[in-house]
């Protein structure tokens, strides 16, 4: 017989709810069986099976996300909350992701104009009679421009340790909008941002350029993730708890010294803020979208920015509204900072890439614009900005790989000129894009525009509104001036060509176009469907 005294009491063990966690798991899963492929599979069948790992691997996560609508709860012990936009968050960093893997998987073009001929091949072609290889690096580990770079140029070496790589980086793009605790964002943060640090040194040509974009990113983001770590811990020294939920009930109990609070919610969103690439942390971003291989630069200016912006969501939205009156006028200020300087600055750029990445920082305030509402209305209509925007983002780089000439693609905006001419069909998509980022009518970007405008203008901050629209108006001069560009300007005898597609790649600009088309016209479903996520945020 047990003797009182010695007995023990079992506690049950932690639940993971593995169900709930599905669409990290499978990416997740599927990135190690990438390593395992990359590391035991038969060269000849590696691309191709990184490839099909890599696009299943996301429709499964896809489906995952799908099964799980509606679902209004926390696994993995509290750390990670699955809710209304967690999933919408994941489902839109899934397609946007699948849609950047065909520009990845490019492996060469053919240097024939679109619309002046057809029936190409999506495999192997040539520009100028020299064949084209993918935009990553036959030899990372090199010396640029050394003989065994050399060599393994001229042998066709292909990078497919590429796609594991994209998908660790995806999988810890789920788990950030979705951390419910500190400690898992950070984690999340990390995770997606070490692939692409050695992503962004990856690119075939310029490769200096590359490495150099790829040490500023590190460096750079190394002392994000510090001032976000270090305002952790200053969160933590104030409520005892790293959970968010937590850390929103100390704040409103007035648990401690508030000072300690603003210290540490001030830390935090720096590192959020450098993800998003607002003003003053977006030096990084034009130096990294150019040096960066192009796919690598849709996937980070879409993915990315949809993950970074989703975690900001989760951090204001649930740990730190008790705050609102002393982060939201900062909020304010750096919102406007980013939409003006950006908006200003991308009129003087001459490179396409630049002038796309002082683009994307400019939306980046705009997409501000819904997070400082601190509503309902202000939380949907940033999801459904994110959402449009990926597409299109995608779409405009696509666009840009795809205009080359013998020595690879051609990014000097004054090159493009009389595009339209000669090809009036991609050059036509490429202005579709523009317009959506310019906000006009009957596309994607309007509405979206209008949507974050009228949410944060029912939170009182109006002046913020006036000033999202007059850098929208300044927004406007470089987009047409680049489709002035394309169509009106007389082409120089050296004019790039735009080459004829692959097959994944062309279903990708297909997509966006239609996309950004439909959210222009037919607004309405994701309005409705990032209203009733919203609605479900833990």
């Amino acid at each position: 017989m047990t003797s009182p005294a010695l007995a023990v009491e079992v506690l049950p063990a932690p639940s993971i709810e593995y169900a709930q966690l599905s669409p990290m798991l499978i990416v997740f899963g599927v990135a190690v069986v990438g390593v395992l492929v990359e590391a035991f599979g038969p060269a000849r069948y590696r691309y191709g099976g990184q490839l099909v790992l890599s696009l299943g691997g996301l429709a499964a996560a896809f489906v995952a996300v799908v099964v799980l609508a509606g679902t209004n709860s926390s696994a993995a012990v509290g750390s990670v909350a699955v809710d209304g936009p967690t999933l919408l968050l994941q489902g839109t960093i899934l397609v946007v992701s699948a849609l950047a893997i065909p520009l990845m998987a490019q492996r060469s073009t053919t240097g024939v104009v679109v619309g002046a001929a057809a029936g190409a091949s999506s495999g192997a072609g040539s520009v100028g009679g020299r064949k084209v290889l993918d935009a990553f690096a036959s030899a990372a580990s090199t010396v640029p421009g050394s003989p065994a770079e050399q060599n393994a140029s001229r042998a066709g070496v292909v990078q497919t340790e590429v796609f594991p790589l994209v998908m660790f980086a995806v999988g810890g793009m789920l788990l950030f909008p979705a951390s419910d605790d500190l400690l898992t964002m950070f984690i999340a943060l990390e995770v997606l941002s070490l692939p692409l640090y050695m992503l962004c040194g990856l690119a075939r040509r310029r490769r200096l350029l590359s490495q150099e974009a790829a040490l500023k990113y590190f460096l750079l983001g190394a002392f994000s993730s510090a001032f976000f770590l270090f305002g952790a811990a200053f969160l933590y020294g104030y409520a005892g708890s790293v959970q968010l939920g937590e850390i929103a009930t100390a704040i409103d109990a007035e648990a401690g010294d508030r000072t300690l609070a603003l210290i540490g919610a001030g830390l935090v969103s720096v590192g959020l803020l450098f993800k998003v690439g607002a003003v003053p942390f977006h030096y990084w971003v034009p130096d990294v979208y150019q040096g960066a291989p192009t796919p690598i630069t849709a996937f980070m200016a879409a993915a990315t920015k949809i993950a970074a912006f989703g975690a900001m969501l989760r951090l204001f939205y649930v740990a730190l509204p008790g705050l609102k009156d002393d982060w939201r006028p900062i909020l304010i200020v750096i919102a406007i900072l980013t939409m003006v300087i950006a908006s200003v600055v991308a009129i003087t750029q001459t490179d396409m890439k630049r002038m796309l990445a002082y683009s994307s920082v400019a939306h980046a305030g705009f997409i501000l614009t819904g997070v400082v509402a601190i509503n309902r209305a202000g939380l949907s209509s940033t999801m459904f900005y994110l959402a449009a925007y990926g597409f299109s983002t995608v779409g405009a780089f696509a666009i840009v790989t795809l205009v080359r000439d013998k020595s690879g693609e051609v990014t000097d905006m004054s090159r493009w000129a009389g595009l339209g001419r000669r090809s009036p069909l991609m050059a036509g998509v490429f202005a579709l894009f523009l317009l959506a980022f310019a906000g006009i009518p009957l596309t994607s970007g309007f509405v979206s525009k209008f949507a974050v405008f009228q949410a944060a203008a029912s939170g009182g901050a109006v002046p913020l509104v006036i000033v999202g629209v007059i850098s929208s108006a300044i927004a406007v001069v470089f987009y047409v001036r680049v489709i002035v560009l394309m169509f009106f300007s007389e082409p120089d005898s050296d004019a790039p060509t735009v080459v004829i597609p692959g097959i994944g790649t062309t279903v990708s600009i297909a997509l966006c176009v239609v996309v950004t088309v439909l959210l222009g016209i037919f607004p309405q479903p994701l309005l409705d469907l990032a209203d009733q996520a919203a609605a479900f945020l833990r």
